[in-house]
């Protein structure tokens, strides 16, 4: 059984365009992913620059 029904009597054009919404998909969830990651360690890093230069003026 095929993933999308009746692939096979899409044209060309359509399984182009499923395909690219597909693949975009996957990007977007990836980079989602990669950024839901990524954001606690900006947090520590935002936290400890606006720490140091704190701690550097109070000298």
């Amino acid at each position: 059984m095929s993933l999308i029904p009746r692939w096979e009597y899409m044209t060309d054009d359509a399984k182009a365009m499923t395909k690219r919404v597909v693949l975009s998909a996957l990007v977007l969830l990836l980079s989602l992913w990669v950024i839901r990651a990524l954001i606690p360690w900006v947090i520590v890093a935002l936290f400890g620059c606006w720490a140091f230069k704190w701690l550097s003026k109070s000298k």
